[in-house]
């Protein structure tokens, strides 16, 4: 059974969420979701993006899991992937794309 997923969400919202709990960003994300995105001209945009693909893997799994658990990361040729539970996840696809207002997130669990 394949299974779906998807969100968008206003990067406004999430800079509010940023600068607000600038410490506690590790009960969202990861270590590496936060030095990735704090790498990049607008971190912003990255950390949005990063919290719509771990929503629609959310949306696409039947059982409930922690922000925590759900990592988003590039490879080496940019590509994102998603690992659970610290462990790589071959059958998800996802795709992430962002503007200057939106990010928005797609997955596919095959």
């Amino acid at each position: 059974m394949i299974k779906i997923g998807t969100d968008i969400i206003e990067i406004s919202r999430i800079k509010i969420f940023v600068d607000k709990n600038i410490k506690n960003l590790t009960r969202i994300f990861t270590d590496l979701e936060i030095k990735y995105s704090f790498s990049k001209k607008n971190p912003y945009e990255h950390f949005a993006v990063r919290f719509a693909g771990k929503e629609a893997v959310k949306k696409a799994f039947t059982n409930h899991l922690d922000f925590r658990n759900i990592e988003i990361f590039n490879d080496e040729l940019g590509k994102p992937n998603v690992k659970v539970n610290n462990i790589f996840q071959k059958n998800i696809s996802i795709s992430l794309s962002h503007s200057r207002y939106y990010a928005v997130a797609f997955v596919i669990i095959n």
